[in-house]
């Protein structure tokens, strides 16, 4: 049962949240997004992110094939483009930020395939992500129960 109900509860933050989220989805190849949020989402735990999200891609095409390695992406390099792994790659150091940040060779990585402009979104699109998983887990919302 939820604990919250965020969007009631507190709207204007609520809504500064939806603003990034539509400023990502205006900037960010889908395809990478999805596979973004959903990973993050795993990474944190986020069950209904992770069903949302997987939804979401099944929806649009993804193949789920692909889908279910992301728990296991480095291991599956042919699943992923080289694109796909920078992302994935950036994704998983910002979601488990320590106490260094993230390794220049992820950054580095990341860099070499996408522009400063889409790093930026990219970033913005990991930190939105994490943003969401911890409002959902935080206020303990459950993905519906459809058949």
């Amino acid at each position: 049962m939820s604990r919250i109900d965020m969007a009631t509860v507190a709207p204007e933050a609520y809504a500064a949240v939806l603003g990034l989220e539509k400023y990502i989805r205006g900037n960010l190849d889908h395809t990478v997004l999805e596979l973004v949020k959903t990973r993050a989402s795993m990474i944190n735990g986020c069950a209904f992110c992770v069903d949302m999200h997987t939804r979401e891609a099944l929806a649009a095409g993804e193949d789920s094939r692909r889908l279910f390695v992301l728990a296991a992406w480095r291991e599956a390099p042919s699943f992923f483009d080289e694109r796909e792994r920078a992302a994935l790659a950036l994704t998983d150091a910002v979601t488990r930020l320590g106490e260094h940040g993230v390794p220049d060779d992820v950054w580095d990585a990341a860099a070499k395939v996408w522009s400063e402009k889409e790093l930026a979104d990219l970033v913005v699109a990991i930190a939105t992500i994490n943003v969401w998983n911890r409002i959902v887990i935080s206020s303990r919302t459950q993905p519906p129960h459809e058949v």
